[in-house]
């Protein structure tokens, strides 16, 4: 039976969502708090045979070929530039890579002519009634829908007008994360890293992870924001202050503590969560990966019980442990950029040495892949 849903969030995991909703015969709508589609942003990947199995039902995977990028291997250094370790391109880029934002527009493009998008509005409050769910935005238009989807990240409007703050479901790790776009690379992905901050550059971005204790900013003022990582990286050896120097000019700027949100349910009465919004984490937990099997899951469900009741609890019971396990994989991504101490970093150099080597790289490729196949996609009806 098709239904009015309401999508929040239009990077990938909205989309996504909203090209197998549209498929499924349902009439979409995705409301936006940006003016636009997000451009740049860090590259994206999928790996393991679920990733891919999905990209395929979906239609997308040549086209993901097509405009897909050709990470390097990424060399880790010490403050002279010399390589401590190597780690092959498919540790970073698994089987495919592709921009961030050249995904966002595929999948953009994919369902545009089928779902109805509204940029520049949020949802300001949201009322379930009478197998409803009245929604009021912040631009005061009104609205009803059968069902609303939270697909707008880690710090998701919807979770917290479902559910409630946000302190009560994203954990902070002790590290925050910087991107902003690079002006002159070094020719290749290159990781140094000194006790508790850490700098990888490529010759598109410049990506700074530092440990702290929590910092008092807007999320919306990026020139605090700026003042923080400058701050934080000031006096790092190697080359860091010529990289850090495009910092002020960036146009194209992400800052954010990396924490991973931890729910009971990923649903509420008319409500669904999906991807980084119910079981995300800031970076290394496969999240575009991880959303869009989930947007393919959720549909897929939703077209096998008809009912939202029965459809909700069956896709949380199947995206669970698939969200478990990659959040398990981005425990680690403070820790990998920024050991806390010099000995850690020699420890991180030390193992990844041993990973690399022809002995063990088998054993690498199946640790990257893991935690991306540990589902098993169901054949749903609607792809």
């Amino acid at each position: 039976m098709s239904k009015s849903i309401l999508i929040s969030g239009a990077s990938l995991a909205g989309p996504a969502l909203a090209c197998w909703l549209t498929r499924a015969g349902h009439r979409v709508t995705v409301v936006e708090r940006a003016p636009a589609l997000r451009e740049g942003g860090q590259n994206v990947d999928f790996r393991g045979e679920a990733h891919l199995t999905m990209l395929r039902r979906m239609g997308i995977l040549e086209e993901i070929h097509r405009r897909r990028t050709h990470p390097g291997p990424l060399r880790i250094i010490d403050g002279s530039g010399a390589v401590r370790a190597t780690l092959p391109a498919s540790f970073t880029g698994g089987a495919v890579e592709i921009g961030r934002g050249d995904l966002s527009r595929l999948l953009h493009d994919m369902s545009k002519d089928r779902a109805e998008y509204v940029f520049s509005d949020s949802i300001a409050s949201m009322a379930e009634h009478d197998g409803a769910v009245d929604v009021t935005f912040d631009s005061g238009r009104q609205r009803t829908f059968d069902l609303v989807m939270g697909a707008d990240g880690l710090h998701s409007n919807v979770r917290r007008l479902a559910f409630g703050p946000e302190s009560g479901y994203v954990r902070p790790s002790g590290y925050y994360v910087a991107l902003f776009d690079a002006a002159d690379g070094p020719g290749g992905a290159v990781l140094y890293s000194e006790p508790g901050r850490g700098v990888m550059v490529d010759d598109e971005n410049v990506l700074c992870v530092f440990a702290s204790e929590p910092l008092d900013y807007h999320r919306r003022d990026v020139a605090t924001q700026k003042r923080l990582v400058a701050k934080a990286f000031a006096g790092m050896g190697w080359e860091t202050s010529r990289f850090l120097a495009g910092l002020e000019g960036a146009r194209d700027f992400y800052f954010d503590s990396i924490g991973m949100v931890q729910m009971d349910g990923y649903a509420k009465g008319r409500v669904a969560l999906v991807g980084d919004a119910g079981y995300g984490a800031t970076m290394g937990g496969l999240g575009a990966g991880m959303s869009l099997v989930a947007s393919y899951v959720l549909t897929g469900e939703l077209a096998v019980h008809g009912d939202h009741v029965r459809a909700f609890a069956a896709y949380e019971r199947v995206i669970r442990p698939y969200a478990k396990a990659c959040q398990r994989l981005a425990g680690n991504a403070g820790s990998f950029f920024a050991p806390r101490t010099a000995r850690g970093i020699r420890l991180r150099d030390g193992a990844h040495r041993i990973l690399t080597s022809r002995l063990f790289a088998r054993y690498l490729d199946k640790l990257t892949t893991k935690a991306a196949n540990s589902i098993t996609l169901k054949d749903y009806p609607i792809a």
